[in-house]
This record gives C-alpha cells, sequence and structure tokens, in this order.
C-alpha cells in the first residue's frame, strides 16, 4: 500500500502532465460514445424481471391480434353538433388526413362502424353489406341513438351526451420487432426452463437477436417520436374547430422521451448553475469554483460515455441521474476542500505539494468507505426486480466509482501548478456559528436530544405503517400536459383508458375429451359447425357468458367491457330481440362478412371457440381504484360465483402487468434497506474495528430514511417505482457524513481526547457536511421543476431527507459517540 502510495503522489504531484494527457484520451473516448447515449420510455423498462404474466400477456395479445394504436378524441367546438353536417365533414376530413399518413394501418371512427338499427337490418341484409353513418339512407337521429344504446358502441365511440366522440388511429405492425421479439422469448424461457439448457448455437443466436431487437427497438423510438409529431401536427390543423387531445400508449412514450430529455436537460443545467453559484459563495476563489466543477463535469462525461458505449439506456426513473451524479462529484470534492483549507489554515508556509498529500492521505480511507457504501446503496436497488430501478441503481454504481477515481486525480494534478496563497480565514461565518450552535446544544441537552429523537422514531414507524403502493398513473402528471387532459377525457367520457383482459378457457374435462375424440380420428360427418365442436359459441354457454359480462361491466372500478356477449346481444338486435340458438350461431359465424367477423367475433374469442376473452377498460382516474384489491376480487368471484376451476380464468393486460410492478414495491424496499443496514454496519466495522462504531454509524441515516418514509406515509403518498428509491439514496449519500465525521471526531479524540472532540469536529469536518448538505438539497429542489410528478416528490423528499440526516450527524452521532465511547 505504501509504494501504490508513493506511485500515486509521485504521478499525480511529480508529472501531472502525464495525467493530463492519460484524462484528456479517455475523456475524448467518453466524448465520442456520448454520442450513442439513448433514452428508453417504451413498455419493456417498466415491467418485473422474469414476470411470468409477461409471456401469457404477449401471448394472448398475438392470438387476439392487438396492436398499437393512439386515441384521437373529438369535441365540436363552441354549440356545433356532432352530428351537424359540418362537424362531420370536418371529422371526415381529420379520419382521410390521418389514414394518408404512411405508418397507418387504419383510422376506425364513428363513420366507418357498421350500422344495424339506424335503419333496423336482418341477418339476411347484414351479410350483403354494412350501413355506415355518411351512407344516404341513414337515420341520424336513429344512428345517434344506436351509438348511445348499443352494446357495441355505448360509451365506446361516443359518449353518453353525443358530445364527444373518439377516432382509433391503428398503426402499422412492425413485424421484424415482433419476430425478433417472439424468437427471443422462445430462446429465453428455454434458456430458463429447468432441466433444460442452450446450445453453443443457440446462445450466440440468442446474444445475436437480444441485440438485434434492443436496435429495432431503438429505430422505433426514434421513428414513434416523429410519427407521435407527425400525428400532432395533422391534429393542428383541425383545433380551430373541435377540442382534439392525443392519447395512447405509443403517445404516452413518445411524451415521456420528451420528458426524460427535458429533465435531463434542466436538471444538468440547473444543478451546474447551483454548483457554480454555491462554490463562488462558499469560497470566494476561483480555483475553487473551476477544480470541483471540472471534476464533476469529467464525471458525467465519463458516466454517459460508458452509458453510450455499452448501449445503457437512460429511462425516466434514472433521468435524473445526471444531477445525482454532479452532487455526488461535488460531495466528494468539498471533503477535500475543506480539509486543504484547514491544512493552509494550520500550515499558512507550507509547500503545495505538501498540503496536496496531506489532504489526500487525510481523506482517501474515509473516502474510500463513503464510495462503498454508497455504491452498495444503489447497488442494493437491484433486488428490486423492477428493470428501470435495477438499471438506475447501476448507473449509478458505476457513476459513483468514475467520480471517486476523477476526483482524486483531478484534485491534486490541477492544483498541484499552482501556489497556495493566503490561507482562508473561515472562523467567524455563518456556516461556524451554526455548526458550533449544533455541538452547544449537543452538549447541553443530551435528554431532550434523546427524547425528541424516539419520538420522531416513534412517528416514523406509525407513518411507515400507513405506506401505500397504490397510486393513480394519471396523477404521475401535471394537469397541463396533453397526457392528463386525454386520459381524463377518455376515463369519463368513452369508457376508460387502462385494459384489461380476463380470459376464461374452457375446463379441462372438455379439453381432455376433445383429444380423445381428435386420437380416435373418427370421419367427419359435416356436424354441427362451431356451435357443435366448441365448449363457450353454443346458446347454452353463451348465457354463461352474458352472466360473467354482466358481474364485470357492475364493478365500480370497470368502464367499457366487450366480449362474446356484446356479440351476442348484437346477434339479437338483428334476431328480433330472440335469444339465438345453436342454428343461427352456426349460420351467423360462417356467413358473417371477415370485416364485420373481424369486429364481434375476432377479438374476443379463440379460433376453435373453446377460450374467450372479456375486454375490458378501468377507469384509471377513479380515487378509489384499489388494482389488487379489484384483481383478485374479480378473479376469485370467478372461481366462486360461476364454479369455474381456478386454471380456467387467467387475467391478463397492462393493469396487470402495472399492478405486479408496485405491488412487489413493499418487499423491494424492505429488502433494499435491509442489504443497505447490513452493508453500512458492515463498512463501520471494517473501517473503524469496532462493533459499537457498526450500531452507531448506522442510526443516523437509518433514522433519516425511516423518517421521510413515515412522513410519506403520514401524507398518504405512494411508494412507486421513483419514490422506492429515497430510502437507498437518503442513506447512501447521508452516510458520508457519517463517514467522515466519524473519522475526524476519532482523530481528535486520539489527539486531544472525548473533551471537546465534538466541538472541533463541527468546526472541520462540520463545514464541509453543511456545505454538501447544501448542495444536496438544492440540487434535488431542481427537480420539481419536472412534467413527471414522481420525480417531483423524489427531489422533493429526497432533498428533506438530506437536512435531516444532516441535523442527525450533527447532534445525534457526536451524542452517541460521546456516550458509547468506540475509540
Amino acid at each position: 500500500m505504501h509504494r501504490l502510495t508513493q506511485l500515486f503522489h509521485r504521478l499525480t504531484l511529480g508529472a501531472p502532465w502525464l495525467v493530463w494527457v492519460v484524462l484528456a484520451a479517455l475523456l475524448g473516448l467518453a466524448l465520442w460514445q456520448a454520442q450513442n447515449f439513448r433514452l428508453d420510455a417504451s413498455t419493456d423498462s417498466l415491467i418485473i424481471e422474469g414476470d411470468e404474466d409477461l409471456a401469457y400477456f404477449r401471448e394472448i395479445a398475438e392470438r387476439y391480434g392487438t396492436q398499437d394504436f393512439l386515441v384521437v378524441t373529438y369535441s365540436p367546438s363552441g354549440d356545433a353538433a356532432l352530428f351537424a353536417d359540418a362537424t362531420l365533414q370536418h371529422l371526415k376530413q381529420l379520419r382521410d388526413a390521418l389514414a394518408r399518413l404512411p405508418f397507418v394501418d387504419s383510422v376506425m371512427s364513428i363513420l366507418d362502424v357498421p350500422l344495424i338499427q339506424s335503419p333496423p337490418v336482418t341477418l339476411r341484409e347484414i351479410q350483403q353489406e354494412q350501413r355506415t353513418l355518411l351512407d344516404p339512407d341513414t337515420d341520424r337521429a336513429l344512428a345517434k341513438k344506436e351509438f348511445r344504446t348499443s352494446p357495441l358502441y355505448e360509451n365506446l365511440v361516443m359518449n353518453e351526451e353525443g358530445t364527444v366522440t373518439a377516432l382509433l388511429v391503428n398503426l402499422k405492425p412492425d413485424e421484424r420487432a415482433n419476430a425478433l421479439l417472439d424468437r427471443r422469448q422462445t430462446l429465453r424461457e428455454k434458456r430458463d426452463a429447468e432441466g433444460q439448457s442452450l446450445s453453443d448455437a443457440e446462445r450466440q443466436e440468442l446474444a445475436r437477436v437480444e441485440a438485434a431487437y434492443d436496435q429495432q427497438k431503438a429505430e422505433n423510438q426514434a421513428e414513434l417520436q416523429q410519427r407521435v409529431a407527425q400525428v400532432r401536427s395533422v391534429l393542428d390543423q383541425y383545433r380551430d374547430e373541435a377540442s382534439i387531445f392525443l392519447g395512447g400508449v405509443p403517445m404516452m412514450a413518445s411524451d415521456m422521451i420528451d420528458f426524460v430529455r427535458n429533465d435531463i436537460a434542466t436538471f444538468g443545467v440547473g444543478v451546474a448553475l447551483f454548483i457554480l453559484l454555491l462554490l463562488a459563495i462558499s469560497f470566494r476563489r476561483l480555483r475553487w469554483v473551476v477544480v470541483p466543477s471540472a471534476i464533476c463535469a469529467a464525471a458525467t462525461l465519463a458516466t454517459i460515455g460508458y452509458l453510450g458505449f455499452m448501449d445503457w439506456r437512460v429511462t425516466i426513473v434514472s433521468s435524473n441521474f445526471i444531477s445525482l451524479l454532479l452532487i455526488l462529484s461535488l460531495s466528494l470534492t468539498i471533503h477535500l476542500v475543506v480539509r486543504y483549507r484547514e491544512l493552509h489554515a494550520q500550515h499558512p508556509d507550507a509547500l503545495q505539494q505538501d498540503l496536496l498529500r496531506g489532504t489526500v492521505e487525510s481523506k482517501f480511507l474515509p473516502s474510500v468507505f463513503t464510495v462503498l457504501t454508497t455504491v452498495v446503496s444503489f447497488a442494493s436497488l437491484a433486488v428490486s426486480g423492477i428493470r428501470p430501478v435495477i438499471d438506475f441503481g447501476l448507473m449509478m454504481t458505476v457513476g459513483v466509482c468514475f467520480a471517486f477515481a476523477l476526483t482524486f486525480v483531478i484534485f491534486p494534478t490541477a492544483l498541484v501548478p499552482l501556489r497556495p496563497g493566503t490561507p482562508a480565514v473561515d472562523g467567524r461565518d455563518m456556516t461556524a456559528s451554526i455548526n458550533r450552535g449544533l455541538a452547544r446544544f449537543t452538549e447541553r441537552s443530551p435528554s431532550v436530544l434523546v427524547v425528541g429523537f424516539l419520538l420522531i422514531a416513534v412517528i416514523a414507524a406509525v407513518g411507515i405503517s400507513r405506506l401505500s403502493v397504490e397510486n393513480r398513473f394519471i396523477d404521475y402528471f401535471h394537469e397541463s400536459t396533453e397526457i392528463y387532459q386525454g386520459m381524463v377525457v377518455i376515463d369519463q367520457e368513452l369508457g376508460g383508458t387502462t385494459p384489461l383482459d380476463v380470459i376464461i378457457d374452457a375446463p379441462q374435462w372438455f379439453e381432455e375429451e376433445q383429444q380423445a375424440l381428435a386420437e380416435m380420428d373418427l370421419p367427419d360427418l359435416g356436424g354441427g359447425g362451431l356451435t357443435a365442436e366448441s365448449y363457450w359459441y353454443n346458446a347454452r354457454n353463451l348465457r354463461q357468458v352474458v352472466d360473467i359480462h354482466d358481474y364485470i361491466d357492475a364493478q365500480p372500478e370497470t368502464g367499457k367491457v366487450l366480449s362474446m356477449a356484446t356479440t351476442t346481444r348484437m346477434i339479437m338486435l338483428l334476431n328480433e330481440g330472440q335469444w339465438p340458438g345453436d342454428f343461427v350461431l352456426a349460420l351467423l359465424h360462417r356467413m358473417v362478412p371477415e370485416a364485420l367477423k373481424a369486429v364481434l367475433f375476432d377479438p374476443y374469442m379463440a379460433d376453435d371457440g373453446n377460450q374467450i376473452r372479456f375486454a375490458v377498460r378501468v377507469v384509471d382516474s377513479d380515487p378509489d381504484l384499489r388494482r389488487d384489491e379489484f384483481l383478485q376480487r374479480v378473479r376469485s368471484d370467478l372461481i366462486e360465483q360461476f364454479e369455474l376451476e381456478p386454471d380456467q380464468v387467467h387475467l391478463t393486460g397492462p393493469m396487470v402487468l402495472y399492478n405486479n410492478v408496485i405491488q412487489s414495491l413493499y418487499q423491494s424496499q424492505a429488502q433494499t434497506l435491509g442489504v443497505v443496514f447490513i452493508a453500512i454496519g458492515l463498512m463501520f466495522l471494517l473501517l473503524f474495528r469496532s462493533l459499537k462504531m457498526a450500531v452507531i454509524g448506522v442510526a443516523p441515516t437509518v433514522l433519516a430514511a425511516l423518517t421521510v418514509l413515515g412522513v410519506m406515509g403520514w401524507f398518504a403518498i405512494p411508494l412507486d417505482i421513483m419514490t422506492i428509491t429515497i430510502a437507498a439514496i437518503t442513506i447512501g449519500i447521508g452516510v458520508h457524513d457519517t463517514i467522515h465525521y466519524s473519522y475526524r471526531y476519532r482523530d481528535e479524540v486520539l489527539e486531544k481526547g472525548y473533551e471537546g472532540a465534538a466541538m472541533r469536529a463541527h468546526l472541520s469536518v462540520g463545514r464541509a457536511m453543511f456545505y454538501t448538505t447544501l448542495v444536496v438539497t438544492l440540487g434535488f429542489s431542481i427537480l420539481t421543476l419536472s412534467n413527471f410528478v414522481p420525480t417531483i416528490l423524489f427531489g422533493l423528499f429526497t432533498g428533506v431527507a438530506m437536512v435531516f440526516a444532516l441535523l442527525a450527524n450533527m447532534t445525534l452521532l457526536p451524542l452517541l459517540l460521546q456516550r458509547m465511547k468506540p475509540f
């Protein structure tokens, strides 16, 4: 270690030019790789690793032909009526303009859907042609009534008042991406299956497929933003006569990419300006502005270059990594600056090399342990199982390592050519006054401190017990954003936003029976068609389908529900209100035009009629929505009330996948904190070789983390994919101060004894702690400018936690050190 230390000093202090050449080359390479830096707002970035429901969701989506789509809500301006000639002509022009876009597969609107009651048509007539709203013989008054009352169209294409309608813009599928995704899934399932393994050729193929899919997804994401921009450009031409909002998952993904990009730029620039301002005010010398800023910039550039080289994409969760990395880099640097100034004040005639050597040697070991604890805190996020949270933790782990290395390389090499100058006099500034006051309060009122912190701990514990993970996706966005406004209109007027699929299979005995008949190879006698061969598509079992449909539709959380019950009721309208028999059902299924079959049958029943799908839209903006309770209730009720076997009932769709994510947050939070607590205790044990310090060192930052979680519980702010990281980050950053303070406190004790050690530590290292906390708090306050509400909450509560951690480290920590005397 001594030889390595001497080599380090010879390089940084004796040959700084060589270090700068190497650094320039490495940072130049990082700058080159930074052009590959990418953002990701796809649905793949918001799932749990290895979620079994994901594979089933993709299987169902492929079977029933779902595809990406945009939703355009249209409400005539002023007193214009939706069914007026001018309005319908305006709507037609909008539809046609959207349909002409090269990436649009089709556009469905009230102008395109088939009408069977305007006026009423027979089974024979509907087989020949389907009437639409703009046909000359269509009765618009009846059409308006049909849109309001039809089992298929009610609250789907038009609201009940007849003032808002929607256009469904189906996007052309990406066949290459879908093929790559299917192949990747097949290979991964084989790799993960028990008792199976991939051959060398399959492993190589999997690597190629994953790389190709990631590349294709990146290209699609760039194209998606252009496509959404083109759609908006079309919509802008029609907003003068109607109130128009754009919605749909592709639009939300595109806008979230813009949010991420804007957040990175806003936070990065904002934090950088805060850093410059704070350094200028605090240290009042150009070198203490330039050198720390250079270190922060280098650490950020190195991390961005590494992310670009690894094709590691930033999501909405990790969008604040630049501001966080700037804060952490500056925190490390400030401790060096304060220590250098302190040594300079003590030895005003010392040589620059000696001051830098003393600074680095006194701060290296505690900085190593602070970085290690920070790395462990961020790495612990990997246990969350949530892809964007895992990526955020690993990104910050890499960034912190870069920040540590560059801080201890750039700091001495940048300063060694400069003269020390005149020592700074810091004894009478505001920081010293505050720290001195905290030290005196700790010495004079230990009982008040103990009672106060115990009371805070109890209140925090109660608040944590009130924590929830139930949150509304709509609350993630400001009311001014189109995402929020569009979701409100669709939720309140057009049947809900969040898709949920309820899939019910035929019973196991029926499938076994069908398999046995197939193996007997009986001759085809031309039976009764699908009604004779399937379980669900017959007059008897469709009654149960209708009952299940009505049950789901009656739930307060659901909006529009579509299923074979909808189809059956549409058939009844064509059959003079009579329940259709097997003959009518078989005939209709065989004779109905393909265009109508694609609307009435294909989305809700498998080809063999042995699986049915209930397409449910959930009202996400409902303040009483409790996703997990709702999903569990629906599943259990279907099994109990309708006498279905558990393996017949499957719930899938985006709502299930998202619920899996948020329900994992409790366990993830507990696991994350557990890993961090143990790691910090071990760090203190290794650093100070004292079991007492392993207990003392954990207390302040753990209390700060639990307190901020308790505050969230008291204010009914739920955990989400952003706020779950607050506790780990609080501990990871807050423990910096704990280690630096404890290390300095020990030196003071060994040199002058316990008497007055707290005051001396407060007036030395306490100054750096005050500055770093100020940087962290002000830096995180920038996050309140985000359009993404979880980011705002993340910045707000992390800043509050940092202030509390500082107070705990300046009061509770010295009190424990004084009473337990670990040194």
